[in-house]
């Protein structure tokens, strides 16, 4: 007595044909099968999950053009190829990251910490100075300002809490106030 197993998963070889004949049902469940597999690499490796769907994307397109090019020939499963080009599509990546950390570093060591000073401190009385001009500004302009950069609202909002007819009227008040605004914060 004979066992025949079916299975309605594709073999590999299956897929590199799907491939060849333009399949859209074989390129979405090899991105579905094998992703979970190259998102735990990267995870692990200091990556996250957008690292993945970029490297995953670049061995699928390596794969469809080798494919699509007449010469490739599988000498392993799918999975372990697939994995292969992502790790060194990741390692590669990694490596140029450390690189552009210790450029970085080499930058950040080069300068000395007497402008990181004086930045800051330039810094420091730009702020001083616009609070300064935000207190002179005085109501409405400061809540409108204030809302709409700080607190991230809306010109609906803004339209609604100072009872303006309509958001361009709320827009229009608000450049008012900004250009006022310019005005103390340079006269300071």
């Amino acid at each position: 007595m004979s066992l025949k197993i079916n299975s309605s998963v594709p073999t590999d070889s299956e897929d590199i044909l799907g491939i060849l004949n333009n399949s859209p049902d074989t390129l979405k469940r090899i991105y579905k099968v094998h992703f979970p597999m190259i998102l735990q690499m990267v995870l692990n490796n200091n990556g996250n999950e957008e690292d993945a769907k970029d490297i995953y994307q670049e061995s699928i397109i390596i794969l469809y053009n080798k494919v699509k090019a007449g010469d490739f020939e599988l000498t392993s499963k799918l999975k372990t190829y697939i994995y292969s080009v992502c790790r060194r599509i990741w390692l590669k990546k990694l490596n140029q990251r450390s690189k552009k950390d210790v450029e970085l570093k080499e930058i950040h060591d080069y300068l000395p910490v007497e402008n990181d000073l004086e930045m800051h401190e330039m810094r420091d009385l730009q702020f001083s100075k616009m609070e300064e001009s935000m207190l002179m500004l005085g109501e409405p302009c400061r809540t409108i300002i204030q809302d709409f950069y700080m607190q991230n609202k809306s010109m609906q909002e803004i339209c609604d809490k100072f009872g303006y007819t309509n958001p361009e009227n709320a827009k229009t008040q608000k450049y008012k106030c900004l250009q006022r605004l310019k005005k103390l914060f340079f006269q300071l």
